[in-house]
């Protein structure tokens, strides 16, 4: 197969608000196993939805972005569900920026032999593609934005918000998350941004200016969330994978108390993850055993065990539809750090 017989089936982000998943999750109250946990976990979120004092974060790992849930994530932040955002670089950068710049996700299939798929510069996230040469395209790009900045230190949040500007006038996709988060005013943190496509191009644009370049400081990203996390006091976690986006929100925390601050744990939090807690890791740790560590309180929260894009978008569609949202207080925590 060429590479234009790979790459003709475009993956379609699904729409929450096109259906109605309430029946759904009313029913999976009543059943067992990952239902009852699915059920629970939604329950858990519309609480953080409808506490006026809690302040809600989405944490983001994995490729649900590129699997069709990146819809799912605007529609969160269009309708005032959450106030920040924390993510790996793939999911802001190498997926959402990606598509922002016009460029797709195409249906794939983990049945071929990759050397071929190297050899048409086809990228593969299990059974979806990318084309590289887009994807290069992406990395160029955040070349451009950083090349356009006064050399200097940034927090990851504030380099995506200069993406955000970006988008707003070259945007070929108008509905992105970096774009609708900068005028929504919804921060957006990556803790390892080095670790995408925005690497390359910082990179890049560190090599043609050694004296006086880009660079992104990753403390500067905790000490700002923490800030947040300072300044709001009650906070919620609705965790879609783990990792470094995950222990970065949960360790706020901590810092504060470090920092001569008293604030209360995450007091809710949910986590959709497939990972296995028996080797230690479960994503980093379950949060019962995050309790231990000070990081998250044990009296709402919720492990749900699947592969998230079989029940975010349930579960998303339930909160759409129940429209606790349109009642919510605007965080904009972005202002925060306005000067």
């Amino acid at each position: 197969m060429e590479k234009k017989d790979l790459l003709k089936d475009v993956v379609k982000h699904i729409d929450i608000k096109s259906f109605d998943s309430t029946p759904i999750i009313n029913s999976m109250r009543d059943m067992s196993f990952t239902s009852r946990d699915t059920a629970v976990a939604t329950d858990i979120f519309e609480m953080m939805i409808a506490d006026k004092e809690c302040s809600n974060w989405l944490i983001l790992a994995g490729s649900t972005s590129a699997g069709g849930c990146m819809q799912v994530y605007v529609d969160m932040v269009k309708n005032n569900m959450v106030d920040v955002i924390v993510a790996t670089g793939a999911s802001i950068v190498d997926m959402d920026f990606f598509e922002a710049l016009g460029f797709k996700h195409y249906k794939g299939t983990p049945f071929i032999d990759d050397n071929h798929l190297r050899n048409n510069y086809i990228d593969r996230i299990y059974d979806t593609f990318i084309d590289e040469e887009e994807l290069q395209e992406c990395d160029a790009t955040i070349k451009k934005i950083a090349d356009g900045m006064k050399p200097g230190v940034y927090s990851s949040r504030e380099f995506i918000k200069e993406m955000g500007k970006y988008l707003v006038e070259h945007s070929v996709k108008k509905d992105s998350l970096v774009q609708v988060c900068y005028e929504k005013n919804v921060p957006i943190f990556v803790p390892a941004f080095s670790d995408c496509s925005a690497g390359f191009g910082l990179v890049k644009n560190q090599v043609e200016n050694p004296d006086a370049h880009v660079s992104i400081d990753s403390v500067k990203d905790f000490r700002e969330l923490t800030d947040i996390k300072i300044a709001g006091k009650t906070t919620g976690l609705f965790m879609v994978g783990g990792g470094a986006p995950k222990n970065f929100a949960q360790d706020t925390v901590v810092c504060a108390e470090i920092l001569g601050h008293e604030v209360p744990m995450h007091k809710y939090a949910v986590q959709i993850t497939v990972a296995d807690p028996r080797d230690g890791a479960c994503s980093s740790s379950t949060l019962k055993e995050a309790s231990s560590w000070g990081k998250v309180d044990t009296t709402y929260e919720q492990m749900v065990y699947a592969e998230a894009t079989s029940v975010v978008p349930i579960m998303m569609s339930y909160i759409y539809h129940r429209g606790t949202w349109k009642n919510r207080k605007k965080y904009e925590w972005a202002k925060l750090f306005d000067k």
